[in-house]
């Protein structure tokens, strides 16, 4: 028996050696540059926010010179801090206050949109969809403006004025598409086995959304909320053009207008933090919450995306 060896050529061999090193040697295998480029853009945005922080614990009045860690612009300071001046305390109370009404509101809206939008087929519910996913590209500024008008010179509507309310109904309109889009995304990925299969045991139609789609929706209800909150915290087009007067300023009106007007100080700085603090604690509350409701489940990001922007009809 004879056995036939064959040899490549060495060229060969040395030419993939060559490309392999090259391939080694490719910047975008290892890019260093855009690394850098990351933490330079990190340390950029978040160094003046730490700043901010740190000097919402100054001792003294100074925005330019740290005079020692304090918190006397938090509640030690009996007039000026967070704590004891009205102004500050009822901004703070008036932004989870706007928060929470709103979240209450637009969910349960957003989620029957949700509803109607996926199981009602035809031209109307595709152009319904087209226009939840059109608001996010409607500037915000436009919107409020909108709004500002409606409150103020339509007939009927302008008996309502501005205040708590039109702020209420301004944010209820703005945010009320992250729950439809999200809950609708969450449907696609469930499918309609599940309601068949509840049918198909004799239940109604409301018994199939009480007791086999509400419980399958809870994760992406939970995630839209949080959203709905937390954006609501840090708005600021909206509420400062349809808050009243100073009894009903939120926290970013109140930051902006006193800043803007040169009258800033440590207590302003310490409001922001505190604001800051909320929305990192909705958002780490709310990412926990999600994760602990959508063990063992994998989402079809892909499929669901595709829904929502109207391929599937």
């Amino acid at each position: 028996m004879s056995s036939t060896v064959v040899s490549k050529p060495v060229s060969s061999v040395a030419g993939r050696r060559a490309s392999r090193a090259r391939f080694l040697r490719n910047p975008w295998r290892h890019p260093w540059f855009l690394e850098g480029f990351t933490w330079l853009y990190l340390i950029w945005s978040l160094a003046p926010i730490a700043i901010a922080v740190l000097f919402s614990f100054n001792k003294g009045k100074s925005q330019a010179t740290y005079q020692g860690l304090s918190i006397r612009w938090y509640w030690g300071d009996k007039i000026n801090s967070i704590w004891y001046n009205p102004q500050l305390h009822s901004a703070m109370f008036e932004t989870l206050k706007l928060s929470a009404l709103t979240t209450v509101i637009a969910v349960p809206i957003g989620v029957g949109f949700a509803l109607g939008i996926n199981r009602w087929r035809g031209v109307i519910p595709s152009s319904f969809n087209f226009l939840m996913i059109l608001s996010f590209v409607v500037p915000e500024l436009i919107f409020g403006v909108a709004m500002f008008f409606i409150f103020t010179k339509m007939p009927g509507l302008d008996t309502i004025g501005l205040g708590n309310w039109a702020e209420v109904l301004g944010l209820v309109t703005w945010n009320v598409s992250w729950p439809a889009i999200i809950v609708q995304g969450r449907l696609v990925t469930i499918g309609r086995q599940y309601e068949e299969a509840s049918a198909d045991l004799g239940c109604t139609q409301l018994q199939t959304i009480r007791r086999v789609l509400l419980p399958l929706l809870t994760p992406a209800i939970f995630a839209s909320a949080i959203l709905v909150f937390s954006g609501v915290i840090d708005d600021f087009v909206i509420v400062d053009l349809l808050f009243s007067n100073a009894n009903n300023t939120p926290m970013s009106v109140i930051i902006y207008s006193t800043q803007h007007g040169g009258n800033g100080g440590p207590a302003l700085n310490a409001l922001a933090t505190v604001m800051l603090l909320m929305s990192f604690v909705v958002a780490g509350l709310g990412y926990l919450g999600y994760r602990l409701m959508t063990r063992g489940q994998r989402v079809g990001g892909q499929q669901a995306l595709t829904a929502i922007a109207g391929a599937e009809g």
